[in-house]
This record gives C-alpha cells, sequence and structure tokens, in this order.
C-alpha cells in the first residue's frame, strides 16, 4: 500500500503547500512552513480495529439544554435564552468597542446568580481588570480574576475550580508550549481554540472567547475557529455613537442575526429595551431624504431611519458614500430607477446613512432607499408617519417581504399611521394603518412624486 504524501503548511497564515520551501507565496513570510503528519487513509491502515459509534434515530427526545439568565436581558436574548452549559461563545468586535466591558458586567451578573465564574485576561493585569470594576460599580460581584498567556496553566487553574463560565480575553494573547509559533499566530489561535473548546465538551465549563477583528471587521485567525465554536457574536457600533449593537451571526441554541441594543454610559453599557424609538430622530417635523424603514433583525422588528442626501457633483465621476447599507445594493437601486422609471441621478452625489449606526442587510429596506434617494433628489418631503418595506427587482416589480404583521405592529406602536409595502403581502387585516400597495417601482414614483 502507498504511503501519504506529506503536507506542508504555512504556520503565519495556513497555506498549503505540495513541498518544503523557505518562503511562503501566499504571505510571503519566510521559514514558516512546517510539515504536517498525514491523515490515516482509513481503516485498512490501521493495525486493529475501533470501537463501534453507539447510533440513535432522528426521533430519539431529549430534554432541551438548561440554561442560565445574566439578568442582562439584551444578552439572554442574542444567546438564545440564556447561557448553555458547556457552549463555546467567541465575541469580535472593533478595539475600543466595549467588549471587556460587556464582558465583565456579564461576568459579574452571572456570578451575582450563584454560578462560578473565572475572568482570564491576557491583555491586561489584573489591576487594570479591577480598576474598571471600580469604574463599574462592579468590584463587589464574586467573580475569580486571573492575568495569565500560558494556556496549559489556565486549562490547569479551570480542571481545578470547574467554573460555570470561564471568559478568556483574548484568544489572540494565548499560547501553546506544544506549538512552535508566536502568539496570535494561526496556529497557535487554533490550536488554543480547540483546547478550549474540547475543555468545555468535556468537562461541561461554558467558555467565551474574545476575538481580534481584521481591518475587515472579520474575525482575526483562521475561518475554523468560528466552526469550531457554538456560537459566534459581532459587538458592533460606530465610535461617533454612543449606541452598541451585540449581533449573533452563528448560534447553535437559538436564532441567528438576533440583535442586542445597549447605550455606552459613564457607567458602562446599559440596556436599550426599545431600539426602534432610538434609532428615529425628531420625526415632528418632514424633512425630504428622510424615510423609515420596518426592518426584522433576528426576531425582533425594528424601525431605523434612512437618510439621503443629493447634490450636483463638481467631479468626472460621482460620489456614492454609503454608512450602514451595501454599497452594491445601492448601485442596484439607482440603476433599477434609471431603467425603469427614467430618473437618472447622472452628475449627482449620493450620499446615504442608516441613523443610530445601526447596520441594515435585508433587501426589504430597498423601498425604503429608493423613497430617500427620491425625495432628496425631488426635495419633496415623505408623510412622517409613513413606514416603507419591500424588495426591488432589477425589473422594477415590488416583492413581497416575511413578517409585514411585525413590522406593520410595531410600526403602529410608535405611533405611525400609514405604510407603503408592495402588492400582495400578507397583513391579514390586522391593522388600523392606512396601507398603500404599490405593484412596482413606477406606480410608487408616480404616487409619491407626482411622476413615472
Amino acid at each position: 500500500m502507498s504511503k501519504s504524501s506529506p503536507s506542508f503548511t504555512c504556520t503565519a497564515c495556513g497555506a498549503a503547500h505540495k513541498k518544503w520551501q523557505g518562503r511562503c507565496d501566499a504571505c510571503g513570510a519566510w521559514n514558516t512552513i512546517v510539515e504536517e503528519a498525514p491523515l490515516s487513509a482509513g481503516p485498512k491502515s490501521l493495525g486493529h480495529k475501533g470501537r463501534t459509534i453507539p447510533l440513535t434515530d432522528l426521533a430519539t427526545e431529549e430534554d432541551p439544554p438548561p440554561r442560565a439568565s445574566s439578568g442582562i436581558d439584551e444578552l439572554d436574548r442574542v444567546l438564545g435564552g440564556g447561557l448553555v452549559p458547556a457552549s463555546a461563545i467567541l465575541v469580535g468586535g472593533d478595539p475600543g468597542i466595549g467588549k471587556s466591558t460587556l464582558l465583565l458586567q456579564a461576568a459579574a451578573s452571572f456570578a451575582r446568580t450563584g454560578l462560578k465564574i473565572l475572568y482570564i485576561s491576557g491583555e491586561e493585569a489584573a489591576a487594570q481588570v479591577r480598576m474598571r470594576a471600580q469604574r463599574l460599580g462592579l468590584q463587589d460581584a464574586p467573580v475569580g480574576l486571573g492575568a495569565e498567556t500560558n494556556l496549559r496553566d489556565i486549562l490547569t487553574t479551570l480542571d481545578a475550580e470547574r467554573p460555570a463560565l470561564a471568559i478568556i480575553d483574548s484568544i489572540q494573547t494565548m499560547w501553546l508550549d506544544t506549538v512552535e509559533a508566536a502568539p496570535g499566530s494561526v496556529s497557535q489561535v487554533r490550536a488554543a481554540a480547540h483546547e478550549l473548546v474540547t475543555f468545555a465538551k468535556k468537562r461541561g465549563v461554558a467558555v467565551v472567547l474574545v476575538g481580534h477583528v481584521t481591518k475587515e471587521g472579520q474575525i482575526a485567525g483562521p475561518r475554523v475557529v468560528e466552526h469550531m465554536v457554538d456560537t459566534v457574536l459581532y459587538f458592533e457600533g460606530e465610535r461617533g455613537h454612543q449606541f452598541r449593537i451585540l449581533r449573533a451571526v452563528k448560534n447553535r441554541f437559538g436564532p441567528a442575526d438576533e440583535i442586542g441594543v445597549f447605550e455606552m454610559t459613564g457607567n458602562g453599557l446599559a440596556q436599550v429595551t426599545n431600539p426602534s424609538a432610538l434609532f428615529l430622530s425628531d420625526r415632528d417635523r418632514p424633512a425630504p431624504g428622510s424615510a423609515v424603514f420596518a426592518g426584522i433583525e433576528g426576531t425582533r422588528p425594528v424601525l431605523t431611519e434612512i437618510q439621503a442626501l443629493v447634490a450636483p457633483s463638481t467631479l468626472g465621476t460621482p460620489r456614492r458614500t454609503v454608512v450602514g447599507l451595501d454599497s452594491g445594493r445601492l448601485s442596484t437601486i439607482l440603476a433599477v430607477l434609471e431603467a425603469r422609471c427614467g430618473i437618472p441621478f447622472t452628475g449627482l452625489d449620493v450620499f446615504l446613512n442608516v441613523a443610530g449606526g445601526l447596520r441594515v442587510n435585508e433587501p426589504a429596506a430597498d423601498l425604503a432607499v429608493a423613497a430617500a434617494l427620491l425625495s432628496a433628489r425631488e426635495d419633496v418631503a415623505i408623510p412622517p408617519d409613513m413606514v416603507l418595506f419591500g424588495e426591488i427587482s432589477l425589473s422594477g416589480a415590488l416583492r413581497p417581504v416575511g413578517q409585514t404583521e411585525n413590522r406593520l405592529k410595531e410600526a403602529s406602536k410608535l405611533g405611525f399611521q400609514q405604510a407603503t409595502l408592495p402588492t400582495g403581502s400578507k397583513t391579514a387585516g390586522g391593522t388600523d394603518m392606512r396601507l398603500r400597495e404599490m405593484p412596482d417601482l413606477t406606480a410608487f414614483v408616480g404616487e409619491m412624486f407626482g411622476a413615472g
């Protein structure tokens, strides 16, 4: 039987090579390529048989995993209802956004419910963490605090203490003495995450890992770390705003794309129980270029204000500046407006913004974006008591979106009297709002702005 060919991997970037070489072609690093042991060819290559795996059917009934509530409703919502024992959670976010503050508050809140909590900091000294706890008024919380980066010592401590939750801040500072690479490298991050996740599953200890992010906003390190853990959370927010969004992008124990909203104050992060009112500015006076979008974030309806500004351009190529939305989606909407409605934006600078620092990802925002753009271009204000939602297809038709009833219910609760939505939306007649159903973008432009 032929032997498996050896494989070589770069310890800096994780790129695979067929043979050893001094310089990695992918990242340009020198002397980082090492040989990895080949995988087993299968049962035929083994000298003895393995044990039989116990199998169950899909109808096996098991109780749902028990959950521990932190007392912070926004955090429990994003986690899917609370903390699951033996779960592994990865939290990422920009530097200084408030990850350590949030997790320290969560650790103190869990500890006050009677759970044993350990907070291991690899980036700050214990004195710095205690100063933050004193500033937040958490110095009396029974949280075990440690400052260490040696993963062997950390795992030994966790095995001896057996806490309910261990917070590791951050995974990029941990190093394993069996891996010959610098802390923060691909090999170290992958090995450290694997050891911590394995420990969590074997010992029943929930583990929270803090991860650094790259310039693009993705969690740094190998992508396999996100596959290892049960839940991936991103802590988002603009430096110029005091509001922070905790967003779940993966959750094996609850809905993904759920959000929790917090406000940064002098005493730490405070919960925002009504984010729709938070993301809406003063709506008493109508203003051109402003439209209210009734969106869905996870299971929660959220109303946000979309702002647009259209001005003559002095440049050869007009500017397209977008904050909080996909720039490619804006280009598509502008092309549909010009091709299907005959409304050009050539020679005009376009600025688009989502108020409050929220990022909107769903296509249901297309109609509100188009309304804001047309309102700014024609200098005609949209009624302040109107919400809009609907997806725009390339043909100019408006497509219905899901959870229409929840969107309308949230808008009605905040005092909105009318809504513009695609024809065929499932409203079930359970609202007293005035509904304007539009079949396509041309009909919407004709009714709202007197052109088509």
